[in-house]
C-alpha cells in the first residue's frame, strides 16, 4: 500500500511556470509546488497546531514519484498586466500634490512621502503601469496528476487532517489552474516517475519565514533538485543544490574570464552583507577567510561558470554563474545570505524579476535568479553526476608550482598534483589519470592559447593565481563518485570545474 495525492486539473490545464522569464509550462506540477499550494491552505486555515505536525512529517517523506499523462504546451502570449503591490513614483506623486489641495485635504510634506501614500495611490487603475507578463499553460491527456509515497502508512487522524487541507487546496500554480485535491491510501499506480525537484525537510518553516518577511522568492530558485540514490557512493566537499544566476544583459566575457566575474560575485555578495549592515559578520562560507585575513579552514562558497559544452554545436557561450555551497547545503537556506543576495540583486518590476549588475572595464553585466528549465546549458546535472570519469571543462590550477625539469617528470608530477587535489575535497584516489593543454569536453577551450592566438584569449586568473601552472585532465576512478568535482587552487573561483563523462542513467 501506498500514501496517494491525486491532483485533478478541472478545467484541463494546468498553468505554471518553470520560470517567470521564460514562456515554459512546469509539468508535471513538481513536489515543492504542491506542498507549497498544501502550505497556503494552512495558513487560510488558520494555522492550526495539528496541520501543521503533519506538514512537517510530509515534508520528511522520501520525494514521491509522480504519474501523469503526456500532452502539448499551450502557445504562450505576451500580456501586459497591472503588477502587485505597485507604488506611485516621485514624479507622479508631485503632480498629486496639488489634487490634494483642490480636494480640501492636507497632502504630506512634500519630499516626505510614505510608503502608505504610495501604496495607496499606486491601487488607483489610472496610476498604475503595466508590466510584460507570460501564462505559460499545459494541456495534458489526463487531467488527473497522482503523487505516491510508496510504503507510507497513515493513521486515520493523519490522513483526515491531510484530507482537510487537501481539500481547502483550490489551485496549484497559477490561481486560474483550479484543482479538486484528495489523499488515499491504495496501490502503488502502475506507469511512475521520479521527480525533478523536491521537498526537505525545513521547507514549511522557509516558507513562513519568506511569507512574514516579504520575499517573493523566484520560482523554482530555493528547491532541491532530484538526484538518483545510491549507497556509499563517494562524494566532494561541494554541495550539489545550486543557485543559478542566468546571463541576461550586458557582454559576458568569455569563459577564459570566468575566474575575474567569479571573484566579482563573491565580493558582491559580501558587498551586500555589508549593506545591510553586517560588514563585520560576513562568514567565512562566504568570504573564504577568517576573521584574522587567514585563508579559511572550513569549506566555503564556490562559484563556477556554467557555459554551452559537451555537444556537436557547442560554442563554449557562458550563460550563466553557479553559486555552489558546501555539502551541507545550509547556506542556500540562511536568512541573512538571502538579505544579502537580495540587497546586490534589485528587484525589477517591468520584468517580474531581481537583477545583480557586476561592473567591469568593458561594461556591465547583468544576472538574474534562474529558474529549472530557462536553458539547458544551466542545468548542474552533468556536474551532480555519479560517475567513473571526469573531464575538465576549465583548466585546473596546480596547487603549487612544478620543480621537475625534463617533460616526462614534470607529466608525472602533474598527476600527482591532480591526484592530491581529488583527495583534498574528500574523494578517492583516480586510477587513471591524463593531462594536458586540452580538454575532453567539446567546445572547452585549452589551458593555453597557441602560438599564433592573440594574446586576449589567454586564461585570466586573479592575481594571487597569475603565476600558476594550468592543466587540462581526465580522471578516471575505479568506483563511481558523485560531483561535484572542481579541483585545483582556483577551484573556488570556478577553475578546475568537471563535467561527468560517463553519467549513470537513472
Amino acid at each position: 500500500m501506498a500514501l496517494v495525492l491525486e491532483i485533478e486539473h478541472l478545467l484541463g490545464v494546468a498553468f505554471s511556470a518553470q520560470n517567470p522569464a521564460v514562456g515554459v509550462p512546469d509539468w508535471p506540477p513538481q513536489p515543492d509546488r504542491v506542498f507549497s499550494a498544501l502550505v497556503a491552505a494552512w495558513a487560510a486555515r488558520g494555522e492550526r497546531n495539528d496541520e501543521r505536525r503533519v506538514l512537517e512529517w510530509l515534508e520528511v517523506q522520501l520525494a514521491p514519484e509522480i504519474t501523469a499523462s503526456g500532452g502539448f504546451a499551450r502557445a504562450v502570449a505576451k500580456v501586459f498586466v497591472p503588477p502587485n503591490d505597485n507604488e506611485i513614483s516621485d514624479k507622479a506623486l508631485s503632480s498629486k500634490w496639488f489634487q490634494f489641495l483642490e480636494q480640501g485635504e492636507r497632502p504630506p510634506k512634500k519630499g516626505g512621502y510614505s510608503k502608505q501614500w504610495r501604496k495607496a495611490l499606486g491601487v488607483l487603475p489610472s496610476e498604475r503601469p503595466k508590466a510584460e507578463r507570460r501564462f505559460p499553460a499545459f494541456r495534458p491527456d489526463d487531467a488527473v496528476v497522482r503523487f505516491v509515497w510508496r510504503d507510507v502508512n497513515t493513521d486515520a487522524e493523519t490522513m483526515a487532517t491531510l484530507n482537510a487541507l487537501a481539500a481547502d487546496t483550490p489551485y496549484v500554480g497559477h490561481s486560474s489552474s483550479l484543482t479538486r485535491c484528495r489523499f488515499r491510501s491504495d496501490a502503488v499506480p502502475a506507469r511512475t516517475a521520479l521527480p525533478r525537484r523536491r521537498v526537505y525537510k525545513g521547507r514549511l518553516a522557509e516558507l513562513e519565514r519568506a511569507y512574514h518577511g516579504g520575499y517573493r522568492p523566484s520560482p523554482g530558485a530555493n528547491v532541491h533538485a532530484m538526484l538518483p540514490t545510491e549507497a556509499g557512493a563517494a562524494k566532494s566537499i561541494f554541495g550539489d543544490r545550486w543557485l543559478i544566476l542566468e546571463h541576461v544583459g550586458g557582454e559576458m566575457p568569455d569563459l577564459r574570464a570566468a575566474a575575474l566575474v567569479g571573484k566579482a560575485l563573491r565580493y558582491a555578495l559580501m558587498s551586500g552583507y555589508k549593506r545591510n549592515g553586517q560588514e563585520a559578520a560576513v562568514p567565512a562560507v562566504i568570504s573564504g577567510h577568517a576573521a584574522d585575513g587567514s585563508p579559511a579552514l572550513v569549506s566555503h562558497l564556490a562559484i563556477a561558470p556554467l557555459a554551452f559544452l559537451g555537444s556537436q554545436f557547442a560554442d563554449g557561450r557562458v550563460l550563466g554563474f553557479a553559486l555552489i555551497p558546501p555539502a551541507d547545503g545550509q547556506l542556500l537556506d540562511d536568512e541573512d545570505f538571502r538579505n544579502a543576495l537580495r540587497a546586490v540583486a534589485a528587484w525589477k518590476e517591468d520584468k517580474g524579476r531581481r537583477e545583480l549588475k557586476l561592473s567591469f572595464g568593458f561594461g556591465d553585466l547583468l544576472l538574474t535568479l534562474s529558474g529549472e528549465g530557462a536553458r539547458r546549458s544551466l542545468n548542474p546535472a552533468p556536474y551532480v553526476a555519479l560517475a567513473n570519469t571526469w573531464g575538465t571543462c576549465t583548466p585546473i590550477v596546480l596547487d603549487r608550482h612544478l620543480k621537475a625539469k625534463r617533460s616526462d617528470e614534470r607529466e608525472a608530477e602533474i598527476m600527482g598534483l591532480v591526484r592530491d587535489a581529488c583527495a583534498n575535497i574528500g574523494l578517492p584516489e583516480p586510477t587513471r589519470i591524463s593531462t594536458g593543454k586540452h580538454s575532453a569536453v567539446q567546445a572547452a577551450p585549452s589551458a593555453y592559447p597557441s602560438g599564433r592566438a592573440p594574446r586576449w584569449t589567454g586564461w585570466r586568473l586573479p592575481e594571487s593565481l597569475g603565476s600558476r601552472q594550468l592543466a587540462h585532465a581526465m580522471i578516471q576512478f575505479k568506483e563511481p563518485v558523485r560531483g561535484p568535482v572542481i579541483l585545483g587552487a582556483g577551484r573556488f573561483v570556478g577553475l578546475g570545474l568537471c563535467r561527468a563523462l560517463d553519467p549513470e542513467k537513472r
